[in-house]
């Protein structure tokens, strides 16, 4: 059943062409992510971009920085030209072209242009920075959709933020698909219920509060909707900890106590612990959860995206 969940086209995602390995950074070169390249584009379709030449600076050009004056913020090469107005101008473009055409985006870490955050700001023109500026054009892209899930190719070889972020991904796109089917009060309802435990496991209080924010779907639905994926997407937008992964496979376990013997059930109960301990990843209680849906099936439980929320192909739970 869970094969139902996979969208039937490749979703698409934006994409900092460098990371793709094309060579369009300053010097020539590139930034190819392996995950990107190897592991994801199996799954994916890429929109590749890149900003800086996109707006003519050209391959190679001379770097860029970004410089605070005041309470502004440019953009400026290393032969003292402003591309300030050129990158905001691009990125509001391509926010207007992008929007619900794709379901995340994976920007270069630390780009003056794509950076999505940690980005070296100066004060003015002098030597002196800090880490907490946000690339040009990546800000533009934000702005316009703030629940668009975003990453970087440096924290995506974080295996936490990895799993987070193409969960994020996959829900979105399950969204998106919904909105434009033409979303109704029972579609709506539908989607919340087959998030119930991968929300319980990111937020206890989230899950409660859209579940009381649907109790009545009799009014604007438009507004409603909106309301509730904006808090659907923060909710999720952070890992999982073992901790609250633990209390969510706990919950699951009393679906088969009833059909599990008592050596059934102490096995399940000795691999949750030993998940819990970080003896094991997190695929080993589930595959015991999915091994025993099989044998007891159960509708509600097999409709959860917990336990599929993006392909088992990726093989993301294996490192968490």
């Amino acid at each position: 059943m869970y094969r139902d969940f996979i969208p039937k086209t490749k979703i698409r995602l934006g994409i900092s062409a460098c990371l793709l390995g094309e060579p369009v950074r300053f010097d020539g070169g590139h930034k190819r992510s392996a995950f990107c390249t190897d592991a994801l584009s199996d799954f994916v379709e890429y929109v590749p971009l890149c900003p800086e030449a996109a707006i003519g600076l050209g391959v190679p050009r001379p770097t860029i920085r970004l410089e605070q004056h005041d309470d502004k913020i440019i953009a400026t090469s290393a032969k003292g030209n402003d591309v300030t107005e050129a990158l905001e101008a691009y990125g509001k473009e391509q926010a207007v072209a992008l929007d619900q055409k794709i379901s995340g985006y994976i920007f270069c870490a630390k780009s003056p242009s794509c950076g999505m955050e940690r980005v070296k700001l100066y004060q003015g023109e002098s030597k002196m920075s800090t880490s907490d500026g946000i690339g040009l054009y990546a800000k533009e892209i934000m702005q316009h959709n703030p629940i668009l899930p975003v990453e970087e190719n440096g924290r995506i070889n974080d295996a936490l933020l990895r799993e987070n972020f193409i969960t994020r991904v996959y829900a979105y796109s399950h969204w998106q698909h919904l909105m434009a089917e033409g979303l109704t009060a029972g579609k709506l309802i539908e989607f919340h219920s087959q998030y119930k435990y991968l929300l319980m496991a990111h937020s206890i209080a989230a899950y409660k509060s859209l579940g009381q924010l649907l109790a009545d779907v009799s009014g604007d639905l438009q507004s409603l909707s909106e309301c509730y994926i904006v808090e659907f997407m923060r909710s999720i937008s952070s890992p999982v900890s073992r901790k609250a992964h633990t209390n969510v496979l706990q919950h699951l376990q009393g679906y088969f106590k009833n059909h599990l013997s008592s050596a059934q059930r102490q096995e399940f109960a000795k691999v949750i612990t030993d998940y819990r301990e970080g003896h094991l990843p997190l695929l080993a209680p589930l595959t015991l959860i999915r091994h025993f849906l099989a044998e007891y099936p159960d509708e509600y439980v097999a409709k959860q995206r917990y336990l599929h929320p993006y392909p088992d192909e990726l093989n993301l739970r294996y490192a968490i």
